[in-house]
């Protein structure tokens, strides 16, 4: 804990060795200075930990997936499903080891799209996408899909707003911002850091012209 302050922070790629969590690019972060960095205190019943990556899985084992420029504030949880035993369904909830292989009920991958915030001491469950662009508001509980550029809130999370216009996110995700090289993206970025639509196809049209 020593040296830590809210002005800094943990590059993921730097950071995570999980085999079970997939990092795109090199700018998505984690502001750490409350709690002990991501893989510790942010991932939640994921195999392949120090622990458990020395164990034989008894079932698929689900992956956590996060895009590029993603924002993650302190204390956030992204619950994964290597724990869920607790059936619903039956009449008792209590993992007996004579069942457990019964017991667990994967809820799939997660991913955290490319650019989306997930705010101060939200919690994302297990199996949920959160769209490109998507911001969770602070102390959210996503139980559900969150739609790409919306904003969502509470417990559960319900949608808020959506950040544009529809038609200007539809543009948007057809223009793969996120997937576009590097270069590119550094020329364009005075525009992403506006929302005028136009003025972005426009660069985007003129760069891809001079290549």
């Amino acid at each position: 804990m020593q040296n830590k302050h809210w002005s800094k922070y943990q590059l993921l790629h730097e950071v995570v060795t999980n085999p079970n969590i997939s990092i795109k690019g090199t700018h998505s972060y984690y502001s750490d200075c409350w709690d002990n960095g991501f893989e510790e205190s942010v991932i939640r019943y994921l195999h392949g930990d120090e622990v458990s990556r020395k164990w034989e899985p008894r079932w698929e084992i689900d992956k956590l997936h996060i895009g590029d420029y993603v924002c993650i504030g302190a204390e956030v949880i992204i619950l994964m499903g290597g724990n869920h035993t607790h059936r619903a369904d039956w009449f008792c909830l209590y993992p007996f080891m004579d069942y457990i292989d019964e017991a667990y009920v994967g809820k799939g991958d997660t991913f955290i799209g490319d650019g989306a915030w997930l705010g101060m001491r939200a919690m994302i469950m297990p199996g949920v996408t959160i769209g490109e662009g998507a911001i969770v508001a602070a102390n959210s509980v996503v139980t559900k899909d969150v739609a790409p550029y919306s904003v969502v809130g509470g417990t559960p999370a319900k949608l808020v707003k959506y950040r544009f216009e529809i038609s200007v996110i539809d543009e948007l995700l057809q223009l793969k911002i996120y997937d576009w090289p590097t270069e590119k993206f550094e020329a364009l970025k005075r525009h992403l850091c506006a929302s005028d639509i136009q003025q972005l196809k426009s660069a985007a049209l003129a760069y891809d012209g001079k290549k």
